[in-house]
């Protein structure tokens, strides 16, 4: 087992709109609720943790964690301008103090995206005095519960708004993004209504120089106070990937969609690094994959994807990194598994190469409102159900805990086995006969070749070579400690039943061998 250093904090990251429910004083409320909206449902109640945050922090605890990424929403804590609610700071010291009462150490986000309606009503970020609003309930906030927090994040992915712009969006997304702004605006009797997440193109320079301002002014506040107390801000990345010789078209997206903020983090004890895709580019722009229609993100899950944006954040601003998201959304829970386990072996590879990673939070804990998605995304560790919010861990829990826990990943499994038997093509006809009748399992007679899918994500190449029958590994299983084992199963159970010795190496170098025979089942 591979494992992390000490101090390294493993925890789950959340935030106030996407689980509490009912951000009535919010701005992204008010969106929702306009004809048009970008947001294709409300959040409405959401996972109602604004009541069963003891719950939610029970889970983290049973789960092994350290850390809970939680965001403070500065809507209930001013719901009107001037005017500040006790009971709403009383609500988010009580989830410090319990997080704390649970061995979990407080990450708190003091802006997810989501502001008051009113300072919507102001024009948001482009108002002048914006910074000095958000300090003065940044100031309220730390002054009643600083002393006992971990992290201080400030802003939430402000960077998204010009990532978007990079993203082959269709046409009518940005339509629409205007339509709801436009009826808002109208709604509320007011020129401009803007939010931070909902970013017209036009003002997306303007909305960055007052976050940035409004950055150094919550930082000056809790510096003021707490002078040890780490803070930072998370930045939205892609690991974005050249094909060919001609970097310049990824070079220019980092400098407009990092560059000014990579920078600002220089200032910063840490940076936290947000990470879901790959993005692929030549000399031309974008690469889409093969047949795909323009006018969409094609961007794919990729192990390797969260190391590369780590060690490319830490690179440019020269700071410690704290991993404040990743994950993958899907119904698929098993390819979750093993998508955060090699995203972890790929991390500590960086780690082992001199970064300084302070930890790994994943997104997200719930099955939550994910924006402009409503619910239809999931990328959660616990299922909710939409009318009990009844909370059911998945595997992935299960698997995130014992790698906390144990402060490791698990060793590798088997890349590579050969099956000694004079009939390979026997074998790998009747295992992909079998399988083929649930999955895209085949083999060709002519070639020797095949491909097999089987349990918990598991993807192998067949071929038949001098000696037997060789699989190769070509996606991992989730959940399936020897692999070796498996392939025994298969064999014996789906035709074979002769004594098979199966030779295995695993990723790691280590190799052995396991017989199989039809007694074994």
């Amino acid at each position: 087992m591979r494992t992390f250093p000490d101090g390294f904090l493993f925890g789950v990251s959340t935030a106030g709109h996407q689980i509490e429910g009912n951000n009535t004083t919010s701005d992204t409320w008010f969106l929702e609720q306009q004809q048009p909206s970008v947001f294709t449902k409300p959040s409405g109640p959401a996972c109602n943790s604004f009541e069963l945050w003891e719950s939610d922090l029970d889970l983290v605890a049973s789960f092994g964690l350290n850390a809970y990424r939680f965001s403070v929403e500065w809507a209930r804590v001013e719901p009107e301008e001037g005017r500040f609610d006790d009971a709403a700071i009383d609500h988010y010291e009580a989830i410090v103090d319990g997080c704390l009462a649970r061995g979990l150490k407080p990450v708190v986000t003091l802006n997810h995206f989501t502001s008051p309606h009113w300072f919507a009503c102001r024009a948001g970020w482009l108002d002048p005095e914006a910074p000095e609003l958000f300090a003065r309930y940044v100031a309220k906030v730390i002054d009643r519960f600083g002393d006992r927090l971990a992290f201080v994040i400030t802003f939430n992915e402000p960077d998204l708004p010009a990532m978007l712009q990079w993203a082959n969006l269709p046409p009518v997304v940005a339509e629409l993004e205007r339509a709801t702004l436009d009826a808002a605006s109208a709604s509320a009797g007011v020129q401009r209504y803007r939010a931070a997440n909902v970013v017209l193109p036009e003002d997306m320079d303007a909305i960055a120089d007052g976050m940035t301002a409004g950055h150094r002014a919550a930082k000056a506040i809790v510096k003021d106070r707490y002078p040890e107390l780490p803070v930072g801000f998370s930045l939205a990345m892609v690991d974005d990937v050249v094909v060919g010789d001609d970097p310049s078209v990824r070079d220019r997206k980092r400098a407009e969609v990092y560059g000014r903020w990579l920078k600002l983090a220089r200032e910063d004890d840490f940076l936290g690094v947000q990470n879901y895709e790959r993005l692929t580019y030549d000399g031309n722009g974008l690469v889409l994959p093969e047949g795909a229609a323009s006018g969409a993100l094609y961007g794919g899950s990729e192990p390797r994807s969260l190391a590369e944006c780590v060690k490319y954040a830490n690179s440019v601003a020269g700071v410690p990194i704290l991993v404040t998201e990743h994950g993958m959304e899907g119904q698929d829970d098993a390819k979750r598994v093993a998508f955060n386990e090699d995203s972890l072996l790929h991390l500590l590879d960086v780690i082992d190469s001199g970064v300084a990673v302070l930890g790994y939070l994943h997104w997200t804990l719930l099955d939550n409102f994910e924006w402009i998605f409503g619910y239809e995304k999931t990328l959660g560790l616990v299922a909710v159900d939409r009318e009990t919010f009844a909370r059911t861990p998945k595997p992935s829990a299960a698997a995130l805990a014992a790698i906390a826990t144990g402060r490791g990943v698990p060793d590798p499994v088997t890349s590579e086995a050969l099956v000694a038997t004079d009939r390979p093509g026997r074998y790998g006809k009747q295992l992909a006969s079998h399988l083929s009748k649930r999955v895209a399992s085949q083999w060709d007679d002519e070639t020797g070749t095949g491909s097999l899918v089987f349990g918990h994500g598991g993807r192998a190449d067949l071929a038949a070579v001098d000696g037997g029958l060789r699989f190769e590994l070509v996606a991992r299983p989730a959940s399936v400690a020897r692999l070796e084992d498996v392939i025994g199963r298969h064999l014996v159970r789906f035709g074979a039943r002769d004594e098979l010795a199966v030779a295995w190496t695993r990723s790691d170098g280590t190799a052995g061998t396991t017989q199989r025979n039809s007694e074994d089942d």
